[in-house]
C-alpha cells in the first residue's frame, strides 16, 4: 500500500500534523427522505440541530447516494468507490445477518487511512457490512464500535430477528436498555469527550438506524412488543410517528454538537450529516419521484449539509453534484492525507468546491440496480433511465419529477449517455446470478400496483 499521507512520508503524522488536522463526524440517517429536515422543505416538523449545521456551514442541494439502498452506499462510503467494484456492494442490500457477505477485512478503508494519519477512529450505529467475527468494523479501519451489526433493529430490543443478538460493543455482544436512537447518541458524546481531550484528531461515523423501520418512536415501546421482534412493520406507522423519530435523531445530533462546544472543538470540527439513500413509505421527497430501491432522483437524492467553521463560511449553499463515495477523498485532504495509491478513489475531492461556492465540477455519474433492470446515468444537467425496458431521458436540474422524456427530441444526447453507461457497466462486476436486491412492489405499497417484486437474476 501506497503512504497515507502527503504531508509526510512517514507512516505516522507529526504532532504539528496533527495539531493543524479538523476533528471529523460524519452524521449517517437510514432511508431519510430528501425533505424530511426542515432546512430543505419539511413542512410536518422541525430539526433545529440539523438545520444549526447548514445555517453555520453548507447546504449541499444536488447530493446523491452511491445506490438507492443501505449497504450498497455503506461500501461506497468506506471505499471511496463504485460498490460495484466489490463483491458485498452487489447486495442489495446485505441480507439476513451479513454472516457470509461483507466488505473484506484489510481493505485501505476511510477510517483505516484517516488511522494513518493519525486518527482514532470510532463507529457508533449502524455497520451493516458483514457480522462479526468473519467480519466487522474493528477488521475495517475503526478503533471502537458502539452499535449493531445488521441493516435493521428494533429500538426497543435491538434485534434485527426476534432472539438474534446483534448490538456490539467493540467485538462482544452486550445488552442495553433504552431507545437505540438515544443510546446512540449517548455514546458518540461519550466518545467526543474522551476523544476530544485527547492529542490526536478522531473520525466519528455516527450512523443511527434512524427513521428506517420499523416504526417506533422513543415512547413507543407498546408497539415493539406488539410486533414481536418481526420488524418487517407493513401494518404499523403513522406520519408523526415517523416525525418523532426523525426529531428524535436530531435531538442526538444536538447534543452531540453541544458536546463539540463544551470541549471547545467547534472551530476546527467537520460536521456532515446526509443520508444513506432516499426515503421510504413515510419519508417527504419533495420535489422528486422515487423512493428508496428507484433509481428515479427520489430514490438517490438526499439532504446534505457540512460545517467547519475555520474554512466553510457560514449560510452557503451549493448546487453542485456530489455523491458518497466523495467523502473519502475530501476527509483525507482535509486531514492532509492523499487516497492510498493501490485502492483508487472513484469519488472527488469537494474542498475547493466548498471554499468556493461559485466553483462547479461537471460530474458523470453512474448507478445500476438489480430488480427492475434499473440503470441510470447522469451527465450535467441530463440523466439517462432504464427501469425493465423502459428508457428515459430527463432534464433533472429542470424537471426534476422526471415527467418529460427527451429521448427523441435529444437522441444523441440519449444515445451518447446509454453507451456511456454500457462502457462504465463494462468495468464493474457482474452481479451474481443470486444476489439479493430489494424494492417496493404491489403486495406491500399501494401507489406501486402491479409491480412485483421482480426476479432475482
Amino acid at each position: 500500500m501506497g503512504t497515507a499521507l502527503g504531508v509526510s512520508s512517514n507512516a505516522q503524522a507529526t504532532q504539528a500534523d496533527i495539531h493543524r488536522q479538523p476533528n471529523i463526524i460524519f452524521i449517517l440517517a437510514d432511508d431519510l427522505g430528501y425533505a424530511d429536515v426542515s432546512c430543505f422543505g419539511n413542512p410536518g416538523f422541525t430539526t433545529p440541530s440539523i438545520d444549526r449545521i447548514a445555517s453555520e456551514g453548507i447546504r449541499i442541494t444536488r447530493a446523491y447516494a452511491n445506490s438507492a439502498v443501505c449497504s450498497a452506499t455503506r461500501t461506497a462510503l468506506i471505499t471511496g468507490r463504485y460498490q460495484d467494484r466489490i463483491a458485498c456492494g452487489l447486495e442489495e442490500p446485505i441480507a439476513s445477518a451479513g454472516k457470509t457477505h461483507g466488505l473484506p477485512p484489510g481493505l485501505p478503508t476511510l477510517p483505516e487511512q484517516l488511522r494513518r494519519a493519525g486518527y482514532r477512529t470510532a463507529l457508533v450505529g449502524k455497520w451493516h457490512l458483514g457480522s462479526p467475527p468473519a467480519f466487522g468494523p474493528l477488521k475495517s479501519g475503526y478503533d471502537h464500535f458502539y452499535g449493531i451489526a445488521g441493516g435493521a433493529a428494533d429500538y426497543f430490543t435491538h434485534q434485527g430477528h426476534p432472539g438474534e443478538d446483534q448490538f456490539y460493543k467493540d467485538s462482544h455482544l452486550v445488552h442495553e436498555h433504552g431507545y437505540l436512537t438515544r443510546l446512540l447518541g449517548n455514546e458518540a458524546v461519550s466518545v467526543v469527550n474522551e476523544y476530544g481531550r485527547g492529542p490526536k484528531p478522531f473520525f466519528l461515523s455516527l450512523h443511527f438506524n434512524a427513521p428506517h423501520w420499523p416504526w417506533e418512536g422513543p415512547e413507543d415501546e407498546a408497539e415493539s412488543k406488539r410486533l414481536k421482534g418481526h420488524i418487517f412493520d407493513y401494518d404499523g406507522g403513522t406520519q408523526k410517528t415517523y416525525g418523532r423519530m426523525v426529531q428524535a435523531m436530531d435531538e442526538q445530533i444536538g447534543r452531540v454538537l453541544a458536546a463539540l462546544d463544551q470541549n471547545g472543538l467547534h472551530e476546527n470540527t467537520i460536521v456532515v450529516f446526509t443520508s444513506d439513500n432516499g426515503g421510504e413509505r413515510f419519508s417527504a421527497t419533495w420535489p422528486f419521484t422515487g423512493m428508496k430501491g428507484e433509481l428515479l432522483e427520489g430514490g438517490l437524492r438526499v439532504p446534505a449539509v457540512l460545517r467547519w467553521p475555520e474554512q466553510v463560511a457560514s449560510g452557503s449553499q451549493t448546487d453542485q453534484a456530489i455523491i458518497t463515495m466523495d467523502w473519502l477523498p475530501t476527509f483525507l485532504a482535509a486531514a492532509g492525507a492523499t487516497p492510498d495509491a493501490s485502492f483508487p478513489t472513484d469519488g472527488m475531492n469537494l474542498l475547493p468546491l466548498l471554499h468556493d461556492t461559485t466553483a462547479r465540477q461537471e460530474r458523470t455519474l453512474s448507478w445500476r440496480y438489480k430488480i427492475h433492470s434499473q440503470r441510470a446515468q447522469l451527465e450535467g444537467n441530463y440523466k439517462y433511465l432504464k427501469i425493465n425496458e423502459n428508457e428515459f431521458l430527463f432534464d433533472v436540474v429542470n424537471d426534476p419529477r422526471e415527467r418529460a422524456n427527451l429521448k427523441d427530441r435529444q437522441p444523441q444526447l440519449f444515445d451518447r449517455l446509454k453507451r456511456a453507461w454500457v462502457a462504465w457497466n463494462d468495468q464493474m462486476l457482474p452481479f451474481p446470478k443470486d444476489s439479493y436486491s430489494w424494492g417496493a412492489d404491489g403486495t406491500h405499497f399501494a401507489d406501486h400496483y402491479g409491480v412485483t417484486a421482480g426476479e432475482r437474476d
